[in-house]
């Protein structure tokens, strides 16, 4: 019971037309609190910081999706923005107070994130790793189905170089938590993120599944 009061509370709920998962995550000692993935519904997102201590907005990436409700939810909190370098997407100006680059972290109370840079699916794709825990928001670098759509060739091997050298390094119990779509446990995709990275899929490009190219 200790270990499960000492984790990062973690809620969820589905906002916008496209059903992007936004994200909070909760100290449960000091009640601080980070908003991750503002898409939609500024009404929604603030109910999710219910009895908590907003320090920051953490953005995965800068799809329209993703960020939609990122200037209102900037004003409602008054909080910093914290994202990758980028480009961004459409060469999108962001007003960001930290630049978040792999091997970083963030503290959100006693605990902290660790992030990760998983471009592919776009150039500014990061994820954030519970310190010292099992669980991970992954944005759209990965579903339970498949990687995140690509929109070239190039990106497409950047993915594969994503999957190989970053995602599969995670160890098996992780748990993703995808900005679409169920969370699922790394160690039961293992096995079909493997096989994929090993095949040609040439100069492929768009939306895959595991199964591709078997």
């Amino acid at each position: 019971m200790a270990e499960q009061i000492d984790r990062l509370e973690l809620r969820t709920r589905q906002v916008g037309p496209w059903q992007m998962n936004t994200y909070t995550l909760v100290c449960p000692h000091t009640r601080q609190s980070v908003l991750i993935d503002p898409g939609d519904d500024p009404d929604t997102l603030e109910e999710m910081l219910e009895d908590s201590e907003p320090i920051a907005i953490l953005l995965t990436h800068t799809h329209p999706d993703h960020v939609g409700a990122l200037e209102e939810m900037r004003e409602r909190l008054n909080v910093p923005v914290l994202a990758h370098a980028g480009p961004h997407f459409n060469d999108m100006r962001l007003n960001v107070a930290r630049h978040l680059a792999q091997g970083d972290t963030v503290k959100v109370g006693r605990h902290l994130l660790n992030v990760y840079y998983t471009p592919g699916h776009i150039a500014d794709q990061i994820c954030f790793l519970l310190a010292d825990d099992y669980r991970a928001v992954v944005g759209d670098t990965i579903f339970e189905g498949g990687p995140g759509k690509t929109h070239s060739a190039a990106n497409f091997q950047k993915t594969l170089e994503t999957l190989r050298n970053v995602v599969l390094n995670w160890p098996d119990v992780t748990i993703c938590y995808p900005g679409h779509g169920p969370s699922f446990t790394l160690g039961d995709k293992r096995a079909e993120i493997e096989a994929f990275v090993a095949r040609d899929h040439g100069d492929f490009f768009g939306d895959a599944t595991w199964e591709m190219g078997k």
